[in-house]
């Protein structure tokens, strides 16, 4: 899969493609409808199906301090992306500038100028260019002049008894990025997952921290996680350590170890029955399967230590037989 940061990176011999355009942070399953549509419309007119998205996001350039916890780094994104038949992702710089771009100078400029769009596929609360000014009736109404049509691919929803009673799904309903972050910043990422189609990932570098895991018999990768990285709430779950191709079930500790007093939030993943592993210094994810419990303080450290040999056997237990089938890639 060809992955491009800027327009200037399509080769100028770039033919018709099939586009679509958007954040798609998560890559959920209301995304992959997308994508998967976008993907077979591709094949079926024989052309490239391609994946326009945007660093940062555009929020953090629209109104500063806004910018939000990011469900997937962009190769993560891109990985999963392809996975789908995406042949190519295009991550635009949005800067001020580019956000100053009226809808009808966007897609002169992206999907029909550089991109030669054939069809364009989005959902139907697509908006683009100039203070969200663009719609999928501006793109219809474009896609003439430029020589595209348009498909609109509904929102998903799980069931049909989801919808309202004129059809259409309730906002609660609806499959989104923003309703994925809610329940991971809960804490609930078994319901996460099933927006996702996977356990949630969180990114990082493995650092030194305290140290107090290997003293107590369970060593622990200390995260220094991505920017903007959506961490579930505090607690101790069950999921997988996933360094390179390899995932290795985990028990992990979301927050601030107030065991020991602590004050700094950490992400902090024990491979189960490994105490030979070196990560310092390699970028790993974090894939959450299910929370065990909240963030707790007890009356002895005997007592700690005998709750942390529980949290590691219902790990143990959880994550049996099954595992992420995404590597992660390098930092």
């Amino acid at each position: 899969m060809r992955r491009w940061r800027d327009l200037a990176d399509i080769p100028r011999d770039w033919g018709r493609s099939v586009v679509t355009i958007g954040s798609y942070d998560g890559v959920h399953r209301g995304h992959q409808l997308i994508i998967g549509r976008t993907v077979a419309r591709a094949r079926e007119l024989g052309v490239p199906a391609v994946v326009v998205t945007f660093d940062p996001h555009p929020k953090e350039v629209v109104r500063p301090g806004t910018h939000p916890p990011l469900l997937t780094t962009h190769a993560h994104r891109a990985r999963l992306m392809g996975e789908l038949g995406v042949d190519a992702v295009l991550v635009l710089p949005f800067t001020d500038e580019f956000s100053q771009l009226s809808p009808e100078d966007f897609v002169a400029r992206v999907p029909a100028g550089s991109l030669h769009a054939r069809t364009v596929v989005e959902g139907p609360n697509f908006r683009f260019g100039h203070r969200a000014a663009g719609t999928v009736e501006t793109l219809r109404e474009l896609g003439p002049v430029h020589d595209f049509d348009v498909e609109v691919v509904d929102f998903y929803t799980p069931a049909a008894e989801s919808r309202g009673e004129d059809g259409a799904p309730g906002e609660d309903n609806r499959y989104s990025s923003s309703s994925v972050r809610r329940l991971v910043a809960e804490g609930d990422v078994g319901a996460a997952a099933v927006m996702l189609g996977r356990p949630h990932r969180v990114e990082g570098t493995v650092v030194h921290g305290a140290q107090r895991g290997r003293d107590l018999g369970y060593p622990t990768a200390n995260l220094e996680t991505v920017p903007y990285a959506a961490i579930p709430a505090d607690g101790v779950y069950a999921g997988w350590l996933t360094v390179g191709a390899a995932s290795l079930p985990a028990a992990v500790s979301v927050g601030t170890n107030p065991q020991f007093e602590g004050t700094t939030r950490t992400v902090e993943a024990y491979a189960l029955d490994r105490d030979d592993l070196d990560l310092y210094g390699d970028h790993v994810a974090v894939d959450f399967l299910a929370r065990l419990r909240g963030q707790e303080t007890f009356d002895s450290l005997d007592a700690f230590i005998e709750r942390m040999a529980g949290d590691v056997a219902r790990s143990r237990e959880l994550t049996a037989g099954t595992a992420p089938t995404v590597p992660v890639d390098g930092g």
